[in-house]
């Protein structure tokens, strides 16, 4: 299954309160970011994604700032990582 496909026209799950656009149609699956899984040039796994919206994906990536500390940017990105996986069980698409 390919997670990164399935990510177009869907919600965002991160939800950055202030960040947000709200707009499907600029969803990608966002790759969260963690010593070990990621680093220079490698992505983590894609079943470690959130459902992402451009503006969201901008601050998580560091494109874009916030007036949201680090900790709390990761926080929103694994809250979604979680939202998304949760999404992909109920479809059926990742087995828990």
């Amino acid at each position: 299954m390919n997670l990164r496909k399935l990510a177009q026209g869907r919600d965002c799950q991160v939800r950055i309160q202030g960040v947000c656009n709200f707009d499907p149609e600029t969803t990608v699956l966002a790759h969260y970011r963690l010593h070990g899984l990621s680093g220079i040039g490698m992505k983590s796994p894609d079943a470690f994604g959130a459902w992402c919206c451009s503006s969201c994906h901008d601050v998580c990536d560091g494109r874009k700032r916030s007036v949201f500390s680090p900790s709390e940017i990761a926080q929103a990105h694994l809250e979604g990582v979680i939202r998304t996986q949760h999404a992909l069980i109920l479809e059926g698409a990742i087995k828990a």
